[in-house]
């Protein structure tokens, strides 16, 4: 029996990569994306590719949407991609803004694992993989919301593991460190747009400098995208994988460098 797996942003970076590599590992998979044209590049990349995947527009914190399709599909797994980094100080970001990032990247992937745990209770199997971030270990200026929003979701991750491992079902966090996809362009455009009115133009000018430079070491998303395979075809999944550069690296050097040289650092780097 084919086993159909919900992949959410599916139509770039780690969340494209990880449709295609699914499909080719024999699942049946289903990416979504937001619009009519992002199915379109998704389709295409799929049959460019050479495999089958299916497509569904869903905006992931469109709580009917999400529930008349898990409800549809009854996957055998779910991966929680979608996500975007919403960067600057914490000071500039409107508190809506930042509510928005919660909604999609810790309430809304968490309503798509808690719609599909019925289904995947009553087959007594069934996976949940959730993409946070090496941010979630650590924290760092002018990425606050962002990193909350991996805090919170690596968080509710090791909750609901715990609650439903009994009934046959794996939870499992993949942690990324630096990859080279898109979302660093429109982080690019978010740290831009954001100077132009902050009281501290010198900090984004710096981060900008710096993003920059990290682009040519960050890996390639399919590197995420293989870990996951790992982690839907593992006949016991690990409960979290680090994958890609400083991935096991930066929470080693957070957990042993004090507090106040971390801040008194990152001031530094800033310019403050």
């Amino acid at each position: 029996m084919l086993r159909t797996v919900l992949v959410t942003g599916a139509n770039s970076g780690v969340g494209l990569e990880t449709a295609l590599h699914l499909a080719g590992l024999g699942f049946g998979v289903v990416g979504t994306v937001r619009s009519d044209e992002k199915a379109e590049l998704l389709a295409k990349a799929a049959s460019e590719a050479g495999v089958p995947v299916e497509t569904a527009v869903l905006d992931v914190t469109d709580g009917a949407r999400s529930e008349a399709l898990v409800r549809e599909l009854e996957p055998w797994a779910v991966v929680n991609n979608a996500g975007y980094m919403n960067l600057g100080q914490v000071v500039d970001v409107p508190a809506e803004d930042a509510l928005l990032q919660l909604d999609a990247m810790v309430v809304s992937p968490m309503r798509l694992a808690t719609l599909a745990v019925p289904a995947m209770r009553r087959r007594g199997e069934g996976r949940i993989v959730n993409v946070s971030s090496v941010a979630a270990r650590v924290t760092a200026a002018m990425s606050g919301w962002y990193q909350a929003s991996k805090h919170g979701l690596s968080a509710v991750t090791d909750a609901l593991r715990r609650e439903v491992g009994a009934d046959g079902i794996d939870v499992v966090l993949v942690e990324p460190g630096a990859l080279s996809t898109a979302i660093w362009d429109k982080a690019a455009d978010e740290l831009r747009r954001r100077r132009q009115t902050s009281a501290s133009p010198v900090s984004y000018d710096r981060s900008l400098r710096i993003l920059q430079a990290a682009r040519p070491h960050m890996a390639p998303p399919s590197v995420v995208a293989e870990v996951i395979g790992t982690a839907l075809t593992a006949g016991r999944p690990r409960a979290r994988y680090p994958v890609g550069p400083g991935a096991t690296a930066v929470p080693l050097a957070g957990a042993v460098v004090p507090e106040r040289l971390r801040d008194r650092l990152a001031r530094a780097v800033l310019g403050e």
